[in-house]
């Protein structure tokens, strides 16, 4: 008879690798998907969004998220060995198979499903578009070197999604929101990629870093200008306050700052660079709230 200890202990190691899987012990990808959606949920509810709509977006950022480096995870399998941020990843060293990893995504996304459908029928038709995005996205690193637009596009599908969640309408100006957060994304996701660079090249892994080359960057400026002037031209659209383009300038200033540190490109001040815009997200939460706040006073 199998020891029972033996047996827990097995449970547990599979458990923990599991878990690496969907990064639970590296949430940043939670709170870089879950910004953009309250962004939405805020501007769609003119203020404090209901608690189920707030609930259910923070559970559904969590759940996507996982199921998207679940399925990055079961694309890259064959080439995270060969880089040294991702060699000791559960699918390389085969604590987790292909088909628990299969198992996991297929769960991750019908729970996703059954969160988008206590809403509403428009927000459940915008969801399987989110999953679209989250299953290509890994495969684009084989032929674009522009596989962060992808990413951009995914990562932003919350935004559309949360107006029909709040409000069953789609205005147009959510649009310039959903452009500044693909921009931002870009932005982040190219400092991350300056990481892997070297590694990605050998291997062959595609990425905006690598398509940028010495202008990495220049362009990494460009685009922040341009994300700065979509949540310009988002305030304009729905008539925003100081409060919110207060918040618009502290991002700037964050922008700054992090061409500072991507200056030297060093794989330690890129991360640390990426591993900040979580606060990005957090202070245009904290203009639209404010915005929102004074008008209620």
């Amino acid at each position: 008879m199998d020891d029972p200890l033996s047996a827990i202990a097995l449970t547990r190691q599979k458990l923990s690798a599991l878990l690496r899987v969907i990064r639970f012990d590296k949430p940043i990808g939670t709170y870089l998907l879950l910004a953009p959606a309250l962004w939405g949920l805020i501007l769609a509810s003119e203020g404090l969004p209901t608690p189920f709509l707030f609930f259910t977006f923070v559970v559904g950022a969590f759940v996507m998220r996982s199921a998207g480096c679940t399925a990055n995870d079961l694309t890259d399998r064959k080439l995270d060995g060969f880089v040294e941020r991702t060699r000791s990843r559960p699918l390389v060293t085969r604590e987790v198979s292909v088909i628990e990893a299969l198992c996991l995504l297929f769960g991750l996304l019908g729970l996703a499903l059954w969160l988008v459908m206590q809403i509403n029928w428009l927000t459940v038709q915008l969801s399987f578009i989110g999953v679209a995005l989250t299953v290509i996205y890994p495969f684009m690193k084989r032929f674009t070197h522009l596989p962060q637009v992808i990413l951009g596009m995914a990562f932003s599908w919350s935004i559309p999604m949360a107006f029909a969640a709040a409000t069953e309408t789609m205005p147009a100006g959510l649009w310039w929101l959903f452009l500044a957060n693909l921009l931002w994304v870009m932005v982040y996701d190219t400092q991350y990629a300056m990481v892997d660079r070297e590694d990605d090249i050998e291997v062959g892994i595609k990425s905006t870093a690598i398509l940028f080359g010495e202008a990495d960057t220049r362009i990494i400026l460009g685009l922040q200008v341009l994300c700065l002037l979509c949540f310009v031209a988002t305030g304009v659209s729905f008539n925003l306050g100081v409060i919110y383009f207060l918040s618009i300038a502290a991002v700037a200033a964050m922008f700054v700052r992090h061409q500072r540190l991507i200056s030297d490109r060093s794989r330690e001040t890129c991360f640390q660079a990426f591993n900040e815009s979580k606060w990005i997200g957090l202070i245009v939460v904290v203009g639209l709230l404010g915005h929102y706040a004074t008008l209620s006073v």
